[in-house]
């Protein structure tokens, strides 16, 4: 079959909402994934939900280019966050057109976490939101298992997980236990590549996940076993930052060879544009090649 793609912004993190859509649009995918809350004091702020100028904008090249948001993120819960301050931006996702948006429950208190998800889940309901936790492999909430306890404690209808590869891949998460979970919480995946072994640096673990992940079919993450176990007809946003690369050729080219990437990896051979990409190439690709720069 042939996928339905996002383009993840973590992936283009350079560049704000309006221009996000319009390469989304240039390069072929379907969505655009924006995020408009900053997790570390060096990455971009892009506050759409009290920047209107930026706001208007963003809506007006989602109107132009006819791409549709496809999520929103971050709404991260720490021990010191309460789902009530994300409010405004709730308003900005549902504004945004957005139907899922993307939680994170960074929290060594395991009862708060789960009651503080269960709340951010009810004030998403009112905007139509669906609420998909995403469990990185060095926080609190760091395994498939401890997500899923979450979802179960917290037993709201419009709850799920993220799937995303990288973190599935390297937390030890059992596909047995994927493959047993409620279809239902699984609404999309972010889908990227890496090394499996897990270095033992957590600045090396978090730098692979905001900076150097890898194209599907790179690394040595079971990348189609993981996927299989999921939905087949979900949505795949590509979250795949590559700074390294980006500074060779820019954002725009990371988006374009990313989604012909993951369709040539991942699409039915068949159902491929003409304009599909050779993943083959990237094997025998030349030192300086999108493969060699990471």
């Amino acid at each position: 079959m042939r996928h339905r793609y996002s383009l993840a912004h973590l992936t283009v993190l350079t560049v704000p909402p309006p221009e996000l859509v319009e390469i989304a649009a240039r390069t072929g995918y379907e969505f655009a994934s924006v995020r408009i809350t900053r997790v570390t004091e060096s990455e971009p702020l892009y506050d759409l939900a009290r920047d209107k100028a930026q706001m208007r904008e963003t809506r007006s090249r989602l109107a132009s280019t006819g791409i549709q948001v496809h999520d929103v993120e971050l709404f991260r819960m720490d021990a010191a966050t309460e789902p009530e301050s994300f409010l405004p931006e709730l308003s900005a996702a549902a504004e945004l057109g957005a139907g899922r948006i993307i939680a994170q429950l960074p929290d060594p208190d395991r009862k708060r976490a789960a009651d503080r998800f269960g709340r951010l889940c009810d004030l998403a309901s009112p905007f139509n939101l669906f609420v998909a936790l995403e469990f990185p492999h060095w926080t609190e909430t760091g395994d498939l298992s401890e997500a899923a306890r979450i979802l179960r404690a917290a037993d709201r209808p419009n709850a799920g997980i993220l799937i995303d590869i990288l973190h599935m891949g390297r937390s030890g998460s059992r596909l047995e236990e994927l493959r047993s979970l409620p279809r239902e919480w699984f609404r999309f995946a972010h889908v990227c590549d890496a090394e499996r072994e897990v270095p033992p640096e957590l600045e090396r673990m978090i730098h692979t996940a905001r900076c150097e992940r890898l194209f599907p079919g790179e690394g040595s993450i079971d990348v189609r076993g993981i996927l299989s176990c999921l939905p087949p007809d979900i949505p795949y946003s590509l979250e795949i930052p590559r700074v390294t690369l980006m500074r060779a050729v820019g954002p725009e080219e990371v988006a374009r060879l990313a989604l012909r990437v993951a369709r040539s990896y991942l699409d039915d051979p068949d159902e491929i544009p003409a304009t599909g990409y050779d993943h083959g190439s990237l094997a025998a690709a030349p030192r300086g090649h999108p493969r060699e720069i990471r």
